[in-house]
C-alpha cells in the first residue's frame, strides 16, 4: 500500500509537470540556462559534494532488502534482481520529478514572492520544492494532497526501516557478534522483539540530539564509509577466498567497483572538510565499533573453543 502511494504520488507529479501543468516559459528559462552562465572551476567540486547529501539519503535505503536475505526464496536470483529493479525504478523516478519541477517551477526566484511561482525553486517555502511544483499545478490547496503523499512516503520509508535493521541484530547474534537476546525470535511472531524494541530506543534518543539536517550529515557520512567498505571487500574476497560460490558477478568487475570506491572516498574527503562539526563524530562513532567488534569476536571464539 505504502510503495503504491508513494510511486503513485511521484507518477503523478510527474505527469503533470512533463504534461499537463507544463511552463513552456519556464522550461525554456531553466533548461537554457542550465548549467549556470559562470565559468566551472575546481572548486565547485565541493560545492557538490556537500550538496549531495541530501539526495544520498534519500536513496540510502536501496540496500536494506538484503537484510533479510535468509528469508527470501531463492536469494541467488530475486535479491540482485530486487536490487536492480528497486535501485532503477526510484532513480528514474527521481530524476523525472526533478524534470518536473523544472518544467513547473524557475529555479530562480523572488524570496517575496506572493506565490510559489514567483518564489521559484530558490526560494520555495521552506525548501518544500515539491509542494510548490504541485501548488503551481493544481492551486494552494493542493498542499494538503502533498502533505498527504509526504506522510505515505514516511511511513512507508519507516516500516522498511524499523522491519529490517533488527535483522541485522539477529543475524550478529547469530553468529555471536552481538547481545544473545537479540538472536532470539518471539515465540508466535517470529520476529526479532529485542532489537525492535533497542532500534527504537536508540532512535528515539537520536531524534532528540539534534536537528534533521545535522542527523542527515552523521548518517551519510556513516553509510558511505560501509559502501567503501563493502566494494573493497568485493577485492579483498576475490583474493582470499576464490573458492566461494559466487552466482551473481559484479558487473564491470574490477573497474566499476574500483571507480565507485574513488568516487565515494572523494566524497567522504570533502565532506570530512566541508562539514566537519558532523562527519568527524561520525566516523569516531562508527570506528568506535571496531574495538568492540574485535572483543566481541574474541569472546566467540573463546567460548567456541570451550564448547
Amino acid at each position: 500500500l505504502f510503495s503504491v502511494a508513494k510511486v503513485g504520488a511521484l507518477a503523478a507529479l510527474v505527469l503533470f509537470g512533463l504534461t499537463l501543468f507544463r511552463q513552456p516559459d519556464v522550461a525554456s528559462a531553466n533548461f537554457s540556462t542550465f548549467w549556470g552562465t559562470g565559468d566551472w572551476t575546481i572548486a565547485i567540486v565541493p560545492i557538490i559534494g556537500a550538496a549531495m547529501v541530501g539526495s544520498l539519503f534519500s536513496s540510502d535505503a536501496w540496500n536494506n532488502v538484503t537484510f533479510a536475505a535468509a528469508e527470501v526464496q531463492n536469494p541467488s536470483r530475486n535479491l540482485p534482481l530486487a536490487l536492480a529493479v528497486g535501485t532503477g525504478l526510484v532513480s528514474l523516478l527521481y530524476v523525472l520529478t526533478n524534470v518536473a519541477y523544472l518544467n513547473l517551477l524557475p529555479f530562480y526566484g523572488d524570496p517575496s514572492g506572493a506565490d510559489a511561482l514567483a518564489r521559484g525553486i530558490q526560494h520555495a517555502s521552506q525548501d518544500r520544492v515539491g509542494t510548490a511544483a504541485i501548488e503551481v499545478a493544481l492551486g494552494a490547496g493542493a498542499a494538503t494532497l502533498m502533505a498527504v503523499a509526504i506522510l505515505f512516503s514516511t511511513f512507508g520509508c519507516n516500516n522498511g526501516l524499523i522491519l529490517s535493521g533488527p535483522r541485522v541484530y539477529w543475524a550478529m547474534a547469530r553468529d555471536r557478534l552481538f547481545f544473545e537476546r537479540a538472536g532470539r525470535l518471539h515465540p508466535e511472531y517470529r520476529t526479532p522483539v529485542f532489537g525492535l524494541v533497542a532500534q527504537a530506543v536508540w532512535a528515539s534518543v537520536l531524534c532528540i540530539s539534534g536537528t534533521y539536517g545535522q542527523l542527515l550529515d552523521y548518517v551519510v557520512f556513516a553509510a558511505l564509509v560501509f559502501y567503501f567498505l563493502t566494494a573493497l571487500a568485493l577485492f579483498r574476497l576475490r583474493r582470499l577466498r576464490p573458492d566461494l560460490p559466487r552466482p551473481v558477478k559484479a558487473f564491470g568487475y574490477p573497474v566499476l567497483p574500483a571507480l565507485y570506491m574513488l568516487a565515494v572516498g572523494a566524497l567522504m574527503v570533502i565532506l570530512l572538510f566541508e562539514k566537519p562539526l558532523y562527519t568527524w563524530p561520525g566516523l569516531l562513532i562508527v570506528a568506535s565499533g571496531i574495538p568492540v567488534y574485535l572483543l566481541w569476536r574474541r569472546g566467540a571464539n573463546r567460548n567456541s573453543s570451550s564448547a
